[in-house]
């Protein structure tokens, strides 16, 4: 396949991350085809940050929580300063963001992000299972540019709950996606 923007952009599909050339852009127009965010890009320094904020979505969006190529939103939020490219500054400062932001005020982050996310516009809200069941940096599903080790994480039985259930449940009705 051929390397000019449109062979770019009908690889990615709605994978629009990275830098996203104006072409790009009009492709994903012309066809339709839904853009993308990642709430846990949106409260950094990235000069894309603000378009993954909900109160800037668009309505033909697929929308996530975290991928499997992120650390869980557990994981990103309690993650330890030095293993990162961000500076510990700019950790605190996101942290501080995302509280104010979301409106923490002591609640649980996953289910901050999956409000978030279920409350935006975007046509499509998807929350990874280890999101519903604030998971650690342990139940990280992939991490790019590392050989082995990856796509292990599995769920086991009794891990997705009743409990967990009727609280998406609650969310889905509540913002008219069941």
């Amino acid at each position: 396949m051929g390397q000019g923007p449109r062979c770019r952009a009908l690889r990615s599909g709605a994978l629009d991350l990275g830098v996203i050339t104006p072409e790009v852009e009009s492709l994903r127009h012309q066809f339709d085809w839904p853009g993308m965010a990642i709430l846990q890009f949106a409260f950094g320094t990235d000069p894309q940050a603000p378009t993954f904020r909900p109160h800037n979505y668009e309505r033909n969006l697929v929308v996530y929580t975290g991928t499997h190529d992120n650390d869980t939103t557990v994981g990103w939020w309690t993650g330890e300063t030095g293993h990162s490219t961000r500076s510990d500054e700019d950790i605190r400062e996101e942290r501080e963001y995302v509280g104010r932001y979301l409106a923490l005020d002591g609640r649980p982050v996953h289910w901050a992000f999956i409000r978030a996310v279920m409350a935006s516009v975007a046509n499509t809200a998807i929350v990874p299972v280890q999101d519903l069941l604030g998971l650690g940096s342990d139940a990280r599903m992939n991490r790019p540019g590392v050989a082995s080790g990856n796509w292990r994480w599995r769920l086991m039985p009794g891990q997705l709950t009743r409990d967990v259930m009727e609280r998406l449940g609650e969310l889905a009705e509540t913002y008219e996606r069941a």
